[in-house]
């Protein structure tokens, strides 16, 4: 599998985009007003204590207070909050850390709380925070305040993790977590090691600045998006990396060849007229992420619906014809199906509970395989995924872990006419508004000249016929009407003004 990382940087945005065989599978986009914020790391004020929820609000200095639940919570960041040489806590045996976690005890409204962003804001919610703090390097994680080491799973050669454990358990410091991550292996002690003192000079640099400054302060900023990409997925399996910025090529460059100086011949600058994303079959992807109707090879089709509570996405034959009996048919096309749910999960950042829809198939044989393929591509995605098995019915349910809002979120915004339901009035509905608007003014006003402005379409109709509906109402409410045509207007919009003052009539008139 080739594997790809495409960069366009432009005065509005930056965008990257993954692709795997030259198809597109997961897509970034940052923005001034959609920043990057998972992994900053805040002083905060416990802004509410919610003991039945086991939880609290974090005033961070955002428009909306953080959310930390208990799960998140641990106490060794009151240590950087407690002096252990004053009076009152000379006579404690043990630190604060060594505590279990009580959120009547522990949190206080008012009281100072070190945190980091794990989960963007996404809608009404702000964003979930942790006092877990981990600090992320090419080859290591850095957990301050916990004594473990541990190595990535997908690192599975046994003397490799010996060897990489043996090197943690001679670099890391006093009071400090490691976490080896999977490009740390093979690479050379020395690498790990230049690693490890950037982040350990970083950690110091914030841990001056927890003294110095009053809450609600940013204390770090992680890296911009596309530079957190390149340490966290440009490993020795990307073939290439291509960027149409040289300022951000500079910057990238930059970083890797600090910490993974072999890999900088994989970055190169694209000089091509053709806009990059056109040139790679990538804009097309884009404006197809929209569409609820996906259609595969083979002529059928899923529909991704997401709504409030979870995300259904149904699988139908469409235009496939196939010659073979139904179940080899309906087997055929929830392999298909499995494959392209995959990838749209991660292109679109399908998140929480999602139920799929399969064709019924009849033989256990079959649901198993498809649930096995579902699993197998799914093992590409880097969120957390679990899937259940197909039951008899054809449904599949899973859930997919999401840290930052939607995708869509910052390449569109819900229709201010039909606001996000995809549906608006009809021609007659618009007629029959229009109706009960005049019904309800001639009640209360005797002037019986009025001009209503409304769309071409609405317009077409009302004109429409030697006995029209535009005649039908003036003989009905015996009030003369000028239509006029206006091509400005939202869909399902009128308005009507007085015929002598031009006064603006349907915002008074309900």
């Amino acid at each position: 599998m080739t594997k790809e990382i495409i960069i366009n940087a432009t005065n509005e945005e930056t965008r990257i985009a993954i692709l795997e065989d030259s198809k597109l599978v997961e897509l970034f986009v940052e923005r001034p007003e959609y920043e990057r914020m998972v992994g900053d790391i805040y002083k905060g004020k416990v802004s509410r204590v919610l003991p039945g929820m086991q939880a609290a609000f974090i005033d961070i200095g955002h428009e909306q207070n953080a959310f930390l639940h208990f799960a998140d919570f641990d106490t060794s960041y009151l240590d950087y909050f407690v002096d252990y040489e004053d009076e009152d806590h000379a006579d404690k045996d043990h630190r604060v850390s060594e505590r279990r976690f009580n959120v009547n005890r522990d949190l206080k409204k008012g009281q100072d709380i070190l945190v980091q962003i794990i989960k963007e804001p996404i809608g009404t919610k702000g964003c979930r925070v942790t006092t877990n703090i981990a600090l992320p390097g090419r080859f290591l994680v850095l957990i301050p305040g916990k004594k473990h080491i541990g190595v990535s799973k997908k690192i599975q050669d046994r003397k490799e993790r010996r060897r990489l454990k043996e090197i943690a358990k001679q670099i890391i410091p006093p009071n400090f977590g490691l976490i080896i991550r999977t490009v740390a292996e093979n690479k050379p002690d020395k690498a790990i090691r230049k690693d490890l003192n950037n982040l350990i000079s970083t950690w110091r640099k914030i841990e001056k600045k927890i003294k110095k400054q009053e809450a609600p302060v940013l204390l770090y900023k992680d890296m911009t998006m596309a530079s957190s990409i390149i340490r966290d997925l440009f490993t020795s399996d990307v073939n290439r990396v291509v960027v149409d910025s040289r300022k951000l090529m500079r910057e990238l460059l930059g970083y890797i060849k600090d910490v993974a100086p072999h890999l900088k011949d994989k970055i190169s600058y694209y000089k091509g007229m053709v806009p990059i994303f056109d040139y790679f079959n990538i804009e097309r992807e884009i404006e197809k992420m929209g569409n609820s109707k996906v259609w595969l090879k083979s002529g059928s089709y899923i529909v991704i619906e997401p709504t409030e509570a979870l995300v259904s996405i149904d699988v139908n034959s469409g235009k496939y014809i196939g010659r073979k009996d139904h179940e080899t048919n309906s087997f055929k096309i929830n392999m298909e199906a499995a494959r392209e749910i995959a990838r749209q999960a991660r292109l679109r950042d399908l998140g929480g509970i999602i139920v799929i829809d399969f064709i019924d198939m009849m033989e256990e044989e079959n649901r198993r395989k498809v649930y096995q393929e579902l699993k197998k591509e799914f093992a590409k995605d880097r969120s957390i995924t679990k899937i259940q098995e197909m039951s008899r019915f054809g449904l599949m349910e899973m859930t997919r872990q999401r840290v930052r809002p939607p995708v869509l979120l910052s390449l569109k915004e819900t229709c201010p006419t039909c606001h996000g339901s995809g549906l608006v009035p009809t021609v007659h509905a618009v007629v029959g508004d229009i109706e009960r608007w005049i019904q309800r003014y001639r009640s209360t006003n005797g002037d019986r000249r009025i001009t209503i402005h409304v769309r071409p379409d609405v317009y077409n109709y009302m004109k429409k016929g030697l006995y029209s509906p535009l005649l039908k109402l003036m003989w009905k409410y015996w009030v003369k009407i000028k239509l006029v045509k206006d091509e400005s207007l939202p869909y399902g919009v009128f308005k009507v003004y007085d015929r002598k003052d031009k006064k603006r009539l349907d915002q008074t008139v309900k």
